[in-house]
């Protein structure tokens, strides 16, 4: 494993993860089998109010290749080719959906000591290109990501970050939406042997002159339980905990109060995630 900057989306990552990974509002069930011949089958249902949204994905692993093919409620088949180390920090990507003529992307990942570059481009007469790069190495980064639209021969995204990363702190600063939004995220793992860490995330809007800010913990009540926490500037707090009961099975309720409304209703998700 290449040991550096990484990829662009590794900018913030570990913030974004504490303060908003494995939160849900809705009830979320999932379930993974392995035939004989090593293929791995994963049904998930999610309810969302009235509705229950399911889907089947495939998974097969032959040396350096993987192949995944997921068929949702809505029957679109979104199949992706990965092939790993074609060559030393190379990794390629192939992904379309059917019925969509006009999804098929090709994507390229390199990751080298002192840089992370991704870019794809789509399988379309006037494609989507898009280009991630991150120079620097594993203390300190700095990177841009864009998207060029050839159809209309304008830019559709431009962002760009700074990470600084030590021993137990992560600091990130990023300009996103072409230069309108400025966030700033810090990361900092407070006791390693509890697994507890606090972060915190702040954006300015420059159109609309708006501040959101949220802060969150984590911290590990045993080696198989997991509790966290979260305010934001709106007066949203949340809160979940999160058990595995089996290696890789995991059991997740999390809620969320308006602090400003405190009559209405909490919001109550679950999850289940059962493998094997």
């Amino acid at each position: 494993m290449v040991k550096g900057p990484g990829l662009y989306s590794d900018i913030g990552k570990k913030a974004r993860d504490l303060l908003y990974r494995d939160y849900v509002s809705d009830h979320k069930f999932t379930v993974t089998t392995y035939t004989s011949n090593g293929v791995a089958i994963t049904s998930s249902g999610v309810k969302k109010g009235e509705f229950l949204l399911a889907d089947v994905n495939t998974q097969l692993k032959n040396k350096n290749f993987t192949t995944d093919v997921k068929v949702d409620t809505n029957s679109n088949v979104y199949t992706t080719i990965t092939v790993d180390e074609p060559a030393p920090g190379l990794k390629t990507i192939f992904s379309f959906v059917v019925p969509d003529q006009k999804s098929g992307k090709v994507e390229l990942q390199y990751l080298h000591e002192y840089a992370g570059i991704s870019t794809s481009i789509g399988l379309a007469a006037s494609p989507l290109v898009n280009f991630s790069g991150v120079a620097g190495n594993n203390k300190i980064a700095l990177g841009t990501d864009l998207s060029f639209d050839t159809s209309s021969g304008n830019f559709t995204k431009c962002n760009a970050g700074l990470n600084f990363t030590t021993s137990d702190l992560i600091a990130s600063l990023a300009l996103n939406d072409k230069g309108d939004t400025l966030s700033a995220s810090y990361y900092h793992t407070v006791n390693p042997l509890t697994n507890t860490a606090v972060g915190a995330e702040l954006t300015h809007s420059f159109s609309s002159n708006e501040n959101t800010m949220t802060i969150g913990t984590h911290h590990s009540l045993d080696p198989l339980t997991t509790v966290k926490a979260r305010v934001n500037s709106y007066g949203k707090a949340s809160a979940l905990i999160q058990h595995e009961w089996r290696p890789k099975s995991l059991f997740t309720i999390s809620g969320e109060v308006d602090t400003r409304a405190i009559e209405k209703s909490a919001k109550v998700g679950l999850a289940v995630a059962l493998k094997p």
